[in-house]
């Protein structure tokens, strides 16, 4: 299931990070890589500072708060995430990402854009499935969240600069197809909800949920 997620930032908090993502140090994006993409990878990554911490305190929070990532993640726990920057010429070839990172299975991979889609050229999350390629370049404070056995690249930056904050998820369902599940019935429920109150097949809805939640938690 690929979801974009709009408005995990609001336009102003999304360029107050922008700024703030700008003025940290950088270094070589292949320091995180695993063995086989180092070869495919060439981008910047923020190196550790203060800073660099109050960000991806900001991001992680925002994303915890969006009430759609919530219920389509089913967070048990989330890795700190990387702030990347591409630059002209900057891409990251085709890969997977590892299925263990920071010591968390990656069940789920984000990208937040802090770059406005006009202010740089090229650069598109291009995810693989059996038949097609999908691309994805979103507005500044959106975020595609999207499972981690996809295969994905991001295309080459001709102009400008591409500044992301990107991390995993492990959730607390590990099979995708029961978090799809469950996240359908969510939206049921919430329209249910919305469109008669509460009732009996609301209750029934809501039990259903808990009890299928009690089944697949880890």
């Amino acid at each position: 299931m690929f979801l974009a997620l709009e408005r995990v930032l609001s336009t102003e908090e999304a360029g107050a990070l922008r700024d703030a993502a700008a003025a940290l140090s950088f270094g070589d994006g292949r320091a995180s890589a695993g063995r086989f993409a180092q070869a495919v990878k060439a981008n910047d990554q923020a190196l550790p500072s203060p800073d660099l911490e109050a960000i991806r305190d900001k991001v992680t929070a925002s994303l915890m708060a969006h009430p759609v990532f919530g219920t389509a993640a089913r967070p048990k726990a989330m890795t700190r995430p990387i702030i990347s920057r591409y630059r002209q010429g900057q891409a990251y070839g085709l890969h997977v990402d590892d299925a263990v990172m920071q010591g968390i299975r990656t069940d789920l991979s984000f990208t937040l854009f802090l770059s406005e889609p006009d202010s740089y050229e090229g650069g598109a999350l291009i995810i693989a499935d059996k038949i097609e390629e999908r691309a994805f370049k979103l507005g500044a404070g959106d975020a595609i969240l999207y499972p981690s056995t996809m295969l994905h690249r991001v295309e080459p930056v001709s102009s400008g600069t591409r500044l992301c904050a990107v991390g995993w998820v492990q959730s607390r369902i590990r099979s995708a197809e029961q978090r799809e599940l469950l996240f359908d019935l969510d939206q049921s429920i919430t329209a249910l909800f919305e469109a008669e109150g509460k009732s009996d097949a609301f209750d029934t809805l809501c039990r259903t949920r808990s009890n299928l939640i009690r089944m697949w938690a880890d």
